[in-house]
Parts: C-alpha cells; structure tokens; sequence
C-alpha cells in the first residue's frame, strides 16, 4: 500500500498538457498493461523459476521509491542480485559481483523489470515516465526537480536510453561516487524535462527509442557470445 514520506517534496506547478497526464495516459496504461498480462506471464513464470532456481532468496525484489503524488510505493523487480545486495551499496557497479548468473541476462535485457507491469496495473507506474528513484536521492530533489514527483514514475524515460549501460560509466571503482557525480545530475535534468512536457508524441517516441536500445544490446549481447564460441 502507497504511503506518504514526509521527507519527500511537494510540488503544485503547472503540467504540460495535464489532462493527457492525469486521465488519457492512465487509461491507456491499464488497457495496455491489460492486454499484455496474459503474454507478460509466460515469459515472467519461466524467468521466476530461473531466478529461484539460480540462486538462493525470493524471486521479487522491492525496493521503496519515491513516487506519485509524494507516495512511496514498492517497485516490482525480479531479484538480479544476491540478497541483501542493497547494504553494501545501491549502485550496480561494472562487473559487480553481487548480481547473478540470471541477473547478468536479465539486467542486460531489461527482463528483470517486466513485473512492473503490476506496478502499472496498480497505478503506481506508467510506461513512460521519470524513473523512480531510491529515496535517499528522491529527498535531496531540489525545488526545481521535486515537479519530477508530480508524473507517475515509468518503466523507462530519456535517462533510462541514455544511461542505458549505466554500469559500464561508473565503472568498477567508486561506482555510488561515481553515480552521483557524473549520473545523476544529469538523471535529473532529463526527468524534470520530462514531467514539463510530458505529451502522447512524447511518449511513443520514447517507447520506440527504448525497443532500439534494449534490442541493440541483445545484439551486442549475441555478438559477444558468438565471438567467445569461436
């Protein structure tokens, strides 16, 4: 159940094309979200049984975020790490030995966050929208960047396509300092663009450029693979 965190901040600015953000988005979200369940779940019940099978703890992981309207909800992921990976920092660094052998597939993939479409389905997420942050970043926002929580957070978003190998800039050494000097800020600045002129067009174009960018690491990932064969 969605609560409020009183460390995250309130914003009542303007939106850009606001009834497409608040009733036509939503709507199509669920239509959408519905009618993919059904193929959804026979590509995640085989991927659960991987993760479970794989290595030892729960097949979800869920993590509280900053959300909709300043309420934390619980993002829907399948586990790609050990347990209690998040003690021991937040980042995922290059070649981080914490993620496991399905994890490396499936982060690379982006298969691990196909169960956000239950996130959708409840409300607590779009397709297209600011990626939703660890709270520890979501309440340091500043005034311009708290309008970020006043979009449903999404599946994907233009810092999702950018930092689409994210693990590979921050490196193996000093990955959180890394992330928070030279990702996030600019994370940020792409997520307030986004709530500022968030519109259909917007949104199918960042759809398309995501299914470009998740199959040109698919094909990378088979080029690699391929090559070790040799």
């Amino acid at each position: 159940m969605a609560e409020t965190y009183d460390a995250l901040p309130y914003w009542d600015g303007p939106l850009s094309h606001p009834f497409y953000s608040h009733v036509v988005k939503r709507l199509l979200d669920l239509i959408i979200a519905l009618i993919l369940l059904i193929p959804g779940l026979i590509i995640m019940i085989p991927l659960a049984i991987w993760v479970k099978l794989d290595s030892k703890g729960p097949v979800f992981y869920r993590a509280p975020r900053g959300g909709y309207h300043n309420r934390t909800f619980r993002i829907f992921k399948f586990r790609s790490m050990v347990v209690d990976a998040d003690k021991t920092g937040g980042c995922t660094a290059l070649n981080d030995d914490r993620v496991t052998r399905a994890g490396k597939v499936m982060r690379r993939l982006k298969l691990d966050e196909l169960p956000q479409l239950f996130n959708i389905i409840k409300g607590d997420m779009s397709f297209v929208g600011p990626r939703p942050e660890l709270l520890l970043y979501t309440t340091q926002y500043t005034k311009e960047e708290e309008c970020i929580l006043w979009v449903r957070p999404g599946v994907t978003d233009r810092s999702s396509i950018v930092f689409i190998a994210q693990d590979e800039i921050v490196g193996e050494e000093n990955p959180v300092e890394n992330y928070e000097k030279y990702i996030l800020p600019e994370k940020n600045r792409l997520r307030v663009e986004y709530a500022k002129h968030q519109s259909f067009l917007l949104d199918c174009r960042l759809l398309w450029e995501t299914f470009g960018g998740v199959f040109g690491k698919a094909k990378k990932m088979a080029d690699e693979s391929h090559g070790k064969g040799r």
